[in-house]
């Protein structure tokens, strides 16, 4: 490939048209419409086999001059493609057939710039600019190229004509640079300069502008679930949503609409591909604002984390990405090991503890001091079930706002904006001077490098949030500790690999391997697929748009059942049974979205490496310290489905027998 930069590596079209996109504000791309997008994307792979000689084309022919493969695997499935068409075509045709393919050729555009260090992947896939090609390569190998292209009377040379062109097409120059009527006539006169550029233009522009190709007709009706299928649902009825809505998906497809007396109908979406859809285009077309608005009125907020989205959301998670990364918790594995050992050697052998009772205070004995540096086992319960009311008031919706005025729920609130004072009270510069930086700092200092953009009144909402985690993660290992129970042997598995861990001390971050805790993070992972705590999240339509034929009208209320497919044929054979070997190769069934417990897209849940590792460490500590057993065995698993999923307090686990020793009850 001919170096088409001074300082850094050298980048086909595709790559070169995907960074001009990227808009770092907004850690995606400047919007551009998933049909235009691409097609803009087909016509840089077309440019890119005309400036390597592999293709000719002008304004009524594309010729194939050489098959003889690039070495790029971007674009050689491509130029085989139509060395393998026997019949002549101009570039409209091409640039039509290939967008269907324009998805697979961004993944694997963005893919080879992360692997070359150019730009970086967050979660709820977002990108930006790598931190060594913000001043330097990065710029100068595009953006500043076609700066340099568009500001002066240089001719460009016709890589550049090319992704001007092709940037053009989009009709995002206008986001990317401040224009006034000479500059546009500079980019008007630039993409005449070149007859393939012109061509593949006006390629890419006609098929943007046909509107048969941006949609397909719509033809099917979305069909209503019977009031019959809704109540006979025994999984639904149970509190197994995952598999309730798997159920209905299988027999109404994957778009299917709920009507139940006095509430808006809600349209659902239950499939591998509505995953797929919702993660890569949900940003598009829904908004989160009015799911989570009862929440943020409860907690006297104008917004949260949660109910932004764009430039908004995607600022609020860059911000918190540090605090809520793995590499903070290793940092901090001494006081997890010493806060869980603490708290559990208050447990006696032969107590039989109910499973939310006594996993959420283990977990908040570890997760307060870890989140917010303060210790909150006296005031925890009254503040979850605060919280619990909020989010059965103003997010499911199945208890009438007045419910969160009764005497015992003000009271409640009370104690829970008594801890977030204590939050930040103790997070002043001289009380955490020498401490490990939490995520409550976090908050703080968005709120003071941007008051506006955080406010003082807009911050009790994300740090009472905080003391969830308690409950999502003690819910989880409940799950993970109950499925263990139901296999002996796989039981003993998760205790060997705790024993060896612990065999010559307290483990360190370096042992926290892929292959020393591979039987325990797989059987979290299976946990996470049979029973995961938030199997849905709600949307509201804000455009438009259609799903598997099914148009989604604006203003809809929509259901993402992501979890749905964990009880997919198609993405996991034989759902029903519990297998960590789904997780290993060749198998390897968590690999795309049909595998979904932590959400998808741009609100995925940001601390997932956080959990995964956590909850892991505590499975381990608990089967190091204690046999733990079921009180008594169940035919199917108790839950209690709202507003999460969480194993029934039926449930009561009994302290067997202790291992290993404990430091002394405090």
């Amino acid at each position: 490939m001919t170096d088409n930069t001074t300082t850094g590596p050298a980048l086909n079209l595709p790559e070169e048209l995907i960074l001009m996109l990227l808009n770092e504000q907004t850690g995606y791309f400047h919007q551009v419409a998933g049909w235009d997008l691409n097609c803009a994307v087909a016509g840089a792979v077309l440019a890119e086999l005309s400036l390597r000689s592999r293709i000719d084309t002008d304004l009524e022919t594309l010729t194939l001059l050489d098959g003889t493969p690039t070495g790029d695997a971007a674009i050689d499935p491509i130029l085989e493609e139509i060395a393998a068409e026997p019949e002549s075509h101009d570039a409209q045709f091409w640039v039509e057939r290939l967008a269907a393919q324009a998805e697979g050729i961004i993944d694997r555009t963005l893919d080879r710039l992360v692997e070359m260090g150019i730009i970086e992947h967050h979660a709820g896939d977002f990108w930006t600019l790598s931190g060594a090609f913000h001043e330097g390569a990065a710029q100068e190998f595009i953006k500043t190229r076609v700066t340099k292209a568009l500001f002066t009377d240089e001719i460009p040379d016709p890589r550049d004509i090319l992704v001007i062109s092709l940037v053009d097409t989009c009709g995002v120059f206008r986001f990317i640079f401040e224009l006034d009527e000479a500059t546009e006539e500079r980019i008007a006169e630039i993409c005449r300069m070149d007859l393939i550029a012109r061509s593949i233009a006006a390629a890419v522009e006609h098929n943007i502008a046909s509107p048969l190709l941006r949609r397909p007709t719509l033809t099917k009706k979305i069909p209503a679930v019977s009031l019959r299928d809704l109540v006979f649902n025994r999984e639904l009825r149970e509190g197994r949503l995952p598999a309730g809505f798997a159920a209905l998906a299988e027999k109404y497809g994957p778009v299917f609409e709920i009507r139940l007396p006095f509430r808006k109908n809600i349209i659902v979406l239950a499939g591998v591909k509505t995953n797929e859809w919702a993660h890569r285009m949900g940003r598009v077309f829904l908004r989160s604002k009015e799911y989570f608005e009862g929440v943020d009125k409860a907690y006297g907020v104008s917004r949260s984390v949660h109910s932004t989205d764009g430039a908004d959301h995607f600022r609020f998670r860059k911000s918190l990405h540090t605090a809520y990364s793995r590499k903070t918790l290793t940092r901090r594995l001494d006081d997890v090991y010493d806060l869980a050992r603490t708290h559990m050697a208050n447990w006696e052998v032969g107590a039989e503890m109910p499973a939310q009772e006594m996993l959420r205070p283990f977990l908040n004995a570890q997760s307060s001091p870890l989140l917010a540096n303060i210790d909150t086992q006296d005031e925890i319960i009254d503040a979850l079930e605060y919280k619990v009311r909020v989010l059965n008031v103003g997010i499911v919706k199945t208890m009438p706002r007045f419910m969160l005025n009764t005497p015992s729920m003000r009271r409640r609130a009370k104690v829970t904006q008594r801890i977030i004072d204590r939050m930040q009270r103790t997070h002043s510069a001289g009380q955490q001077a020498g401490k490990h930086q939490d995520v409550v700092d976090a908050y703080l200092a968005l709120h003071s490098s941007d008051p506006q953009f955080l406010p003082e009144t807009d911050l009790p909402l994300p740090l009472g949030a905080i003391l969830m985690t308690a409950m999502y993660m003690g819910d989880q290992t409940g799950f993970a500790l109950y499925w263990l129970m139901q296999d002996p042997e796989l039981y003993a598995r998760v205790t060997a690999e705790a024993d060896a861990l612990w065999a010559d001390g307290d483990p360190t971050e370096e042992n926290f391997t892929r292959e020393r805790i591979d039987v325990t993070h797989r059987v979290l992972m299976e946990t996470l697929r049979m029973s995961p705590i938030v199997p849905m999240s709600m949307r509201t339509v804000t455009n438009s748009c259609v799903v598997e034929g099914y148009e989604l009208p604006v203003g809809s209320q929509l259901m993402i059942a992501q979890t749905a497919a964990h009880y997919s044929e198609e993405a996991f054979p034989d759902p029903w049974t519990f297998d960590i070997d789904r997780y290993a190769p060749p198998r390897n069934e968590h690999l795309g979205r049909g595998y979904a417990p932590y959400g998808l897209g741009t609100h995925s849940c940001l601390g997932t490496h956080w959990a995964d590792l956590h909850i892991t460490i505590n499975l381990l500590m608990l089967t190091h310290y204690f046999k733990i057993e079921l009180a008594r065995p169940f035919e199917r698993m108790p839950m209690d489905a709202l507003p999460s999923q969480s194993p029934s307090n039926k449930i009561k686990f009994r302290l067997a027998e202790r291992r290993h020793e404990l430091p002394p009850a405090p």
